[in-house]
């Protein structure tokens, strides 16, 4: 009986271990399953998303490109007034560069007065300027004649490329010029691929071949000499990801290597690669792609570089600031040949060509391209004026090529000389240094285009723009609103009418009397109207303002071009508005512009970066006032420049120019203002302090002088105004009584047919007296022959 016992023990134990195992085994089967199959849904859905962020950025817009400002173009043509060396300084600002040999545009070479030069091939919004070679003399300080060197015949017109006048960037601060691979030179492509990724043809994203090709020619160097990582790994980097060192980067960075490749061709990605590219840094600016890098390094288009340049940007994207050229030119000269060295090796370059390569400097263009505001406050003028048509992040991303009426001659003979006149005033009158500060705004005076604007003593500051933004009493400035409100009512005032210059004092809301005084403390009594324009009177200005009613002269003012609301109190006529020097200029354009309102204009037209038209401002012109009496206000601000405030103007201009103007003082000599035109600019001038104290300068000792210096250099033409046909001119009197041109002292004055003045001045018939004895005398003589 024990024998069964054993057997029934024993096939109990063989029965309970196969029971144990399939559970446990099982359970741990399913669970791997589960887990690999959660890690393989997990990973399927991390690749599907690396795929749409992939697919979705390579195939939408790729890059935030910078809005490009650029100047009016310089037109060339024969008997334009310019100097020898005013043409310099501008291909200067063009980044041209001197030389013997012309290999590109943007090249040229001086022999005395004439200079030969290379132009640069430009697309303007209206067209495109091809690349010419002309000869350019000069004599007395204008362009004599221009001739084609190919062909040997006369330039009637050259249009130069036009100097940037700044940017706006993108946020990060990158600038770029986009290029397709047909604008690539050979050389570069080949040398991209021969020291960076030379399997780049025939991998998928990812090469061990290239990594372990890496570390041994690393090896065999003793340094580094060649990167593990393809094109594509790298424009994935700098594209998609950050700059972080991980293993878990590198990962994610080979599986959208491999995801880039399974959907796009080789050349999509190395074109994106040459547009992406990391080549250098600007201050706050980054150098991005080989088309920017080429401006940046040798200020031409990367279509026109040599082996040797080609090679050295090559050389950059492994270390863009430790193979700097212009900081460390021997560390890139060595990284260049080692380009060439491989590209020989590789066997794309000829050794004749390499030797050819290395015989050459770094040659680095000595230019950089321009800062984001080469003119700081005419580009703030520009992003405020864009900005009714376009969003902010439009303007720093779309890549906008914004053509303006900058002038450049204008704009930098004009910072010249606002700054050189500052410091003599400074000097001059003891104001503490860099205390005084001003802002200048120029326009054509047909058509209202700014062509410039200055914002601050240093033209180059970029901060507060006091063109703009220095809202200050105007002062006197105010006072041709005032009679132009008077004279648009002919049947009651004329240039001649009598006005009362004494004292007058007016009861204000709060109950204080306004006591207004004329600035030389003198009561002048009963003036004509045009004189008391003309001497700025105070006293009659008030008084002829209550009569016309305070809120009629605002209505003029609106009607001139003001926008800001304006309170229609009194004070109002002697200068109590507050308005920008930019306010002013708009204000005194619709005079200069005869009673026509033109809306003052910065920017000409914008284009795509493909260069297609977006937009242009076109000119629009309304008439807002009485031309006639415009007529008659003018020539009453002629006879402020001969006879009143700004006579010392023709101490710089000639007397022929009949220019007219205001010029404009505040409380206490805090303000100085003069606006003014010439027969082909309007400009205005503000002088001040920031902390609102004293500047010791009135209209005429302050920005008169600044506005004479600019003027009296870029005016080229006299005031000529066009007299309406209901305009006649009539001699007067000086009481204004109708006199004839014997009469002493009588002066000629236009009037509105009908609003001369009727009775004459007690000279006539003495004259007419005078005249008959004369003639009967004169026949008595006859008769007596």
């Amino acid at each position: 009986m024990a024998k069964p016992k054993t057997k029934a023990k024993s096939s109990r134990k063989k029965t309970k271990k196969p029971q144990k195992k399939p559970q446990s085994s099982g359970f741990l089967k399913r669970l791997i399953l589960k887990v690999g199959l959660l890690l393989i849904v997990v990973i399927a859905v991390y690749v599907f998303y690396l795929d749409h962020v992939v697919r979705t950025q390579f195939e939408g817009k790729r890059w935030a490109l910078p809005a490009h400002v650029f100047a009016n173009p310089v037109e060339l043509y024969q008997g334009l007034s310019l100097s020898a060396q005013q043409f310099e300084s501008l291909l200067k600002d063009l980044h041209y560069q001197r030389t013997s040999t012309f290999t590109s545009g943007g090249q040229y070479y001086q022999s005395g007065s004439t200079f030969t030069v290379k132009t640069r091939s430009f697309k303007f919004f209206d067209d495109r300027e091809v690349s010419k070679t002309v000869k350019i003399y000069f004599r007395s300080d204008h362009i004599s004649a221009i001739q084609n060197v190919q062909t040997g015949k006369s330039e009637a017109l050259l249009r130069l490329d036009p100097v940037r006048v700044g940017s706006f960037y993108p946020s990060h601060k990158e600038d770029r010029i986009l290029i397709k691979l047909d604008d690539v030179p050979r050389t570069l492509i080949d040398g991209l691929i021969s020291v960076e990724d030379r399997d780049f043809y025939q991998h998928y994203g990812v090469s061990i071949k290239s990594i372990l090709r890496a570390v041994w020619a690393n090896i065999k160097a003793g340094g580094v000499v060649q990167g593990g990582s393809t094109l594509t790994q790298q424009l994935i980097k700098n594209f998609y990801l950050t700059s972080e060192r991980s293993l878990w980067r590198k990962i994610k960075e080979a599986m959208m290597a491999l995801i880039i490749e399974f959907h796009y061709e080789k050349d999509e990605i190395l074109e994106a690669y040459l547009n992406e590219v990391f080549v250098g840094q600007d201050g706050e600016r980054s150098i991005n792609g080989f088309g920017m890098a080429s401006v940046f390094y040798f200020n031409k288009p990367l279509i026109e570089l040599k082996p040797h340049q080609t090679a050295l940007l090559v050389g950059l994207v492994k270390g863009p600031s430790y193979y700097d050229p212009r900081r460390h030119p021997e560390r890139a000269l060595k990284r260049r040949n080692l380009v060439l060295d491989e590209m020989t090796r590789f066997g794309v370059l000829p050794d004749e060509q390499r030797r050819i390569a290395k015989q050459f400097g770094v040659d680095i263009s000595p230019f950089k391209q321009v800062k984001s505001s080469r003119f700081p406050a005419f580009l703030d003028l520009v992003k405020r004026q864009l900005s009714r048509d376009y969003k902010d992040e439009d303007l720093r991303s779309e890549g906008l090529n914004i053509f303006s009426t900058l002038d450049y001659n204008i704009q930098t003979t004009a910072e010249k000389l606002f700054k050189q006149k500052l410091e003599a005033l400074n000097r001059q009158y003891g104001i503490e240094k860099n205390k005084l500060q001003g802002a200048m705004v120029i326009t054509r005076r047909e058509g209202g285009e700014i062509v410039a604007v200055i914002g601050d003593r240093n033209p180059l500051f970029s901060g507060f723009n006091r063109a703009l933004d220095a809202i200050r009493p105007i002062g006197s400035l105010v006072k041709p609103a005032v009679y132009l409100t008077a004279l648009s009512q002919p049947a009651d005032y004329t240039l001649t009418t009598m006005i009362e210059d004494k004292a007058v004092s007016l009861k204000q809301r709060s109950g204080e009397l306004w006591m207004p005084e004329n600035y030389d403390k003198v009561e002048h009594g009963p003036v004509p109207l045009y004189e008391a324009l003309s001497n700025s009177y105070n006293l009659a200005t008030v008084r002829l303002g209550m009569a016309l009613k305070v809120p009629n002269v605002k209505r003029t003012i609106e009607e001139l071009g003001i926008r800001r609301p304006i309170k229609p109190y009194p004070s109002l006529l002697l200068g109590a508005l507050r308005l920008s020097p930019l306010e002013v200029t708009q204000m005194y354009q619709t005079l200069a512009g005869e009673g026509f309102f033109t809306q003052l204009r910065s920017i000409q037209s914008v284009t795509s970066s493909d260069h297609i038209a977006l937009q242009r401002y076109a000119l629009s012109v309304r008439q807002v006032a009485n031309p006639s009496a415009v007529y008659l206000v003018n020539t009453a601000l002629q006879e402020v420049m001969t006879k009143g405030t700004g006579r010392s103007v023709y101490r710089q201009m000639p007397h022929y120019y009949k220019v007219a103007g205001k010029t404009g003082t505040t409380d206490e000599l805090r303000d100085s203002w003069f606006a003014g035109f010439s027969g082909d600019y309007l400009a205005v001038v503000w002088l001040g302090r920031d902390d609102n104290r004293p500047s010791k300068l009135t209209g005429a000792s302050g920005a008169l002088q600044v506005w004479s210096s600019v003027m009296s250099t870029i005016s080229k033409e006299p005031v000529e105004l066009t007299k309406p046909q209901n305009v006649e001119y009539t001699w007067v009197d000086p009481l204004g009584y109708r006199a004839n041109e014997f009469c002493e002292d009588a002066v000629q004055y236009p009037f509105i047919k009908g609003s001369e003045p009727t009775e004459y001045s007690p000279c006539v018939g003495a004259v007419n007296r005078t005249l008959e004895r004369a003639g009967n005398w004169f026949d008595r003589l006859t008769n007596g022959m």
